[in-house]
């Protein structure tokens, strides 16, 4: 019987290979193919495991598994047809009828021949998910927000940083050129001091539907895994696949569906990377106040940094040159401004942002390849991507404070340093607490 690709990465590592070929040699010439000793010889692959095979999930799979010297063995989700469409697909890709399948994510990550998991879960699963790949030693991708919870995602760098696992946040905007050149230029200070920076976000949205009585559960759907560590409300369609995200009890709404794109470059060009705001404020907050969605329609966040400038965080913006452009990030300084979104880039001065042009000493990290190629690059090099995990957790830090100014109604002094509210002891409480259901553990 043909050993599987499991069997022989296990079995035939390169080191053992050319021990065996060099001893075989004595005895008669051995010809031996250039597939077997280069970057796609099985011992050489980096082997992929996916968690969450929804659209997203199986999207940084599919790219991933298209980078040279990949192979994606093992799929996992608690709704089967997700997981077979996307092991259906590692197979057909692989040629073979290999791909691992499992409902708990916890079997995955515990497999021995697998080096890097991706986590493209609903957000209230981020966590677990990364915190169990990095104790077993995996590399991991995992789509931003980086977690759900404030707590969760200090747990996550901390422990990637002990692990020293290579970490990539999918906020995939840092790998866009017209994103670095916008960045770069504010790193080096071509608007003189700033001022303010406006982050566009979307609109939320909400429903009269109510969700209250509990829908027929379909057969492929283990309801009860897939809530997790949240509350199990009755089971709507719904609340499924993409709609969770409105449900803050799974997601964040658009507020942290998105502060992990534009306030991630906003943070990218303030330098704030291993930092954060000095006070936050929400303002504003417009809830639809009835149905099963229950994120915020309307928001704002207005928070205060070191240099004497503030960041604000808001559906309600109105950017660009022509002052159209609702989404996307905006620097204002005593020079000028710029102004980034995906597909457009502007400012006062175009001179900015023409990408050949020197913008001073300050070189903004280049993702050569893309977002999904650096990750397998840091894989190799062992040198950090271009988003890890403290950076993600960073860029949506606001975010989570701003829900808890929301519902205290007050604004939040915060040492970034520290992680702490200051002088709010209430505040700090309820930001760093985690409520999971059942027998799901949460260890710091």
């Amino acid at each position: 019987m043909t050993a599987s690709f499991r069997e022989t990465r296990i079995l035939m590592k390169r080191r053992n290979f050319l021990k065996t070929s060099a001893a075989s040699a004595l005895a008669a010439p051995t010809i031996i193919p250039s597939s077997v000793l280069g970057a796609d010889a099985p011992s050489n692959q980096i082997t992929l495991g996916l968690i969450g095979c929804g659209g997203q999930g199986t999207g940084n799979l599919r790219n991933l598994m298209g980078k040279s010297g990949t192979r994606g063995i093992a799929v996992c989700d608690p709704d089967k047809n997700n997981m077979n469409r996307a092991r259906d697909h590692v197979n057909q890709k692989n040629g073979n009828k290999d791909c691992e399948t499992f409902t708990d994510f916890r079997d995955l990550c515990a497999m021995k021949d697998l080096d890097a998991v991706i986590v493209g879960t609903p957000d209230h699963w981020h966590s677990l998910a990364c915190l169990e790949a990095l104790n077993n030693k995996k590399d991991v991708y995992c789509e931003k927000p980086i977690t759900h919870l404030f707590a969760e995602g200090q747990a996550v760098y901390k422990a990637a940083a002990k692990n020293k696992a290579i970490f990539q946040v999918g906020s995939q905007q840092r790998s866009s050129s017209r994103m670095r050149v916008a960045a770069e230029a504010v790193m080096n200070g071509v608007l003189g001091k700033i001022k303010e920076v406006k982050v566009g976000l979307p609109t939320g949205s909400g429903t009269n539907e109510e969700g209250k009585v509990a829908q027929p559960i379909p057969d492929h759907l283990d309801y009860d895994l897939w809530c997790g560590p949240s509350r199990m409300l009755p089971f709507h369609p719904k609340r499924l696949h993409w709609n969770w995200r409105w449900c803050l009890d799974y997601g964040g709404g658009q507020l942290m569906d998105w502060i992990g794109h534009h306030n991630d470059i906003a943070h990218w060009g303030l330098e704030m990377d291993k930092s954060g705001p000095i006070k936050v404020e929400a303002k504003g907050f417009r809830y639809h106040g009835k149905g099963m969605y229950d994120q915020p329609l309307d928001y704002t966040v207005v928070s205060e940094y070191a240099g004497g400038y503030t960041v604000t965080l808001s559906n309600k913006h109105k950017m660009g040159k022509d002052k159209n452009r609702s989404m996307g990030t905006e620097w204002h300084g005593e020079n000028g401004w710029i102004y980034v979104d995906r597909g457009r880039i502007e400012a006062s001065n175009k001179d900015w942002i023409i990408e050949k042009n020197d913008r001073g000493p300050k070189k903004a990290y280049k993702a050569v390849g893309g977002h999904h190629q650096n990750f397998i690059d840091g894989i190799r090099t062992r040198k950090d991507c271009i988003c890890t995990a403290e950076t993600g957790h960073r860029s949506a830090t606001p975010g989570h404070i701003g829900y808890v100014s929301d519902k205290l109604g007050r604004a939040i002094k915060w040492d970034p340093a520290k992680e702490e509210c200051v002088g709010d002891a209430e505040a700090d409480k309820l930001l760093k607490t985690v409520n999971y259901r059942g027998d799901w553990k949460f260890e710091a």
